[in-house]
């Protein structure tokens, strides 16, 4: 059976990521098993709350190096929510940058939007031959949101050769990003009912 493994650095929906995906009929464990997590045939990556709360959690366990070398290998890693904030160079929160993991380009950044937190239910324009988002009707299927922060360099993630999926909250910013065999989501696809089991699906599909 097709084995997903959530990671367990101290942050995230952890059980809700879990149900989600095990929803897909996959074997789902929810662990901070360094090895696990290298062995399995995809990674969750969850992430909830501050950006340099995450990198410390990711830090101590140890984690970026096997996430690196999983995606060398060509081997599925999904990251969500401030789970794919942390793919990026770094993020800055209050005046504070984090460094990242480095395997995406640009900065997380506050949106510049009038209402902050963006939460709730949002369209997305996906690009052509998106396999995260096959089937999904574009520009009309709505998921779910919950973030103060985002990546918006969309010309650095293009010039690097990713599909970037976008939304807007007054500006436009990365909702999805794939690039070889790293998926990211801003967005939450385990709070986001049928357009986010389909996402996971596709994901997993792939693995």
């Amino acid at each position: 059976m097709t084995t997903v493994v959530v990671l367990d650095y101290g942050s995230g929906n952890l059980r809700s990521a879990e149900r989600a995906v095990a929803r897909t009929g996959v074997d789902v464990t929810v662990t901070s098993d360094l090895d696990a997590a290298a062995a399995a045939d995809g990674l969750f990556v969850p992430g909830v709350g501050a950006y340099a709360a995450c990198m410390a959690g990711i830090d101590e366990l140890g984690a970026g190096p096997v996430i690196a070398e999983r995606i060398a290998q060509r081997k599925k890693v999904l990251g969500v929510c401030v789970g794919m904030q942390i793919f990026f160079d770094s993020g800055v929160e209050h005046g504070v940058e984090t460094k990242g993991l480095g395997l995406l380009p640009g900065v997380v950044t506050k949106l510049k939007a009038e209402r902050i937190p963006h939460m709730g239910w949002n369209t997305v324009d996906i690009p052509e031959k998106s396999e995260l988002f096959e089937g999904v009707k574009n520009n009309s299927t709505r998921f779910y949101f919950v973030h103060s922060y985002a990546a918006s360099d969309l010309d650095a993630l293009r010039r690097a050769g990713a599909k970037v999926t976008t939304a807007s909250h007054d500006e436009p910013f990365a909702a999805a990003v794939e690039l070889g065999s790293l998926s990211v989501a801003q967005f939450h696809p385990e709070k986001s009912a049928d357009a986010g089991f389909a996402l996971l699906r596709n994901w997993v599909a792939g693995l």
